[in-house]
């Protein structure tokens, strides 16, 4: 098989895995050039914000495992190819020297073992550091079940390690991917964080879970991701809808993957990891599902309006976290500016608050922002209407907080 060719079924195999990210934009015009919604190029940023580029694709597509919702599981009759590490080499220099990348997604099925399959990333690895002196980013697949000296000897030529968690619940897991054990996962993220430092592992660890393909429920989604962000300093957590590709009784029928969900799963995500929420601030028993029509924080303010409105000019750092419309930059740029001058609603603006949404629950200098005729004289006994179908508040006109 030509190279060509085995890049191209590597690619295309390798695209299901979210967990290095890519912004999916379609290009314009006919031109192929440039267009990320191609299989083989992605897109991560750095610690200090930066877009990079990466070639994104498989040692292998083939598999010793059989789990149900993947689309490189031994049971499909699909076209099989390997990279040799030599090949990887030459695809990602070239790439690199043509400025098309600027690092490396790895990852791969499992042929053999674990054990083989991991020593295979190392070789590609050690020929990419020592023959070929790159030293650009690279991000490879850990393999659950390899042994620990491997898993070291991985770790010192990557700058991020990865293992996807796939199925938040044991259960789930044993249903879809019957070889794989959540124990393997955890093993290998344990040994991440006791090893992380600026040789091992500079960049940090992350995972990812498949959503739809099982009946866990955000909150199951949602304890489990802040356990992982608690006991192993995960840097991400990545969410992928399930997407239909594969035809099995034990996988839901979906026409389309649970976009919006997912969407929703990484604003919660973000609620836990920057604004200081708590899994139970956002879902509990008797809501244990996201509200996909509103975004977490909104619901959030909506259920907690005694706690509202919020005097942006005195008000705490996490109090300023928890108002819809307002982020982490902008409630920092508040917070230095107050210290030398009275906020006003034009201010704010400036500073990056979207106050469609932040208007109705703060006040500047004791004022509102907001024609009060829709308005009783309290806005905490304002007329709410938020029902398991139809989610707006009404106080005379519908508002933009979604």
């Amino acid at each position: 098989m030509e190279l060509k060719e085995k890049l191209q079924i590597l690619a295309e195999s390798a695209k299901y895995d979210a967990s290095c990210s890519s912004s999916g934009s379609h290009g314009r015009g006919s031109s192929n050039l440039g267009n990320t919604s191609y299989a083989g190029i992605c897109h991560s940023f750095s610690s200090d914000g930066r877009c990079i580029s990466l070639l994104k694709i498989l040692l292998t597509n083939a598999c010793i495992f059989d789990c149900k919702y993947c689309i490189n599981r031994k049971s499909n009759n699909i076209k099989r190819a390997i990279f040799t590490p030599e090949e990887i080499c030459e695809i990602t220099i070239n790439f690199y020297r043509r400025n098309y990348i600027e690092g490396l997604f790895l990852s791969s099925g499992i042929i053999k073992s674990p054990d083989d399959t991991m020593n295979l990333l190392i070789e590609t690895l050690q020929l990419l550091r020592g023959k070929y002196h790159f030293g650009g980013y690279i991000h490879v697949k850990a393999i659950p079940g390899a042994s620990e000296h491997l898993l070291k000897k991985i770790g010192l030529l990557a700058d991020r390690v990865s293992a996807n968690i796939e199925l938040s619940t044991e259960n789930g897991l044993k249903l879809l991917a019957p070889n794989k054990s959540g124990d393997k996962v955890q093993k290998i993220m344990q040994y991440v964080k006791d090893n992380h430092n600026k040789d091992y592992v500079p960049a940090g660890q992350s995972t990812q879970m498949i959503i739809g393909a099982t009946k866990e429920s955000d909150l199951d989604i949602m304890n489990k991701s802040f356990s992982m962000y608690q006991n192993y300093r995960l840097k991400r957590v990545f969410y992928s809808a399930y997407i239909p590709i594969n035809k099995d009784t034990l996988l839901p029928s979906l026409e389309i993957p649970p976009l919006k969900r997912e969407n929703r799963l990484y604003q919660a995500d973000w609620l836990l990891r920057y604004y200081g929420f708590k899994v139970s601030d956002i879902l509990d028993e008797k809501n244990p599902n996201l509200n996909i029509l509103v975004d977490p924080k909104a619901s959030w303010a909506l259920k907690h309006l005694q706690e509202f409105p919020k005097e942006v000019n005195t008000c705490s750092y996490q109090d300023l976290l928890h108002i819809p419309g307002i982020g982490v930059t902008s409630a920092k740029r508040i917070i230095t500016s107050r210290r030398h001058f009275k906020l006003t609603f034009k201010d704010l603006k400036k500073m990056g608050v979207v106050l469609k949404r932040a208007r109705y629950f703060i006040t500047c200098n004791g004022k509102f922002d907001f024609n009060p005729e829709y308005f009783n004289k309290n806005f905490i006994e304002a007329n709410l209407v938020l029902n398991d179908n139809v989610k707006q508040l009404t106080y005379g006109k519908q508002l933009q907080l979604f």
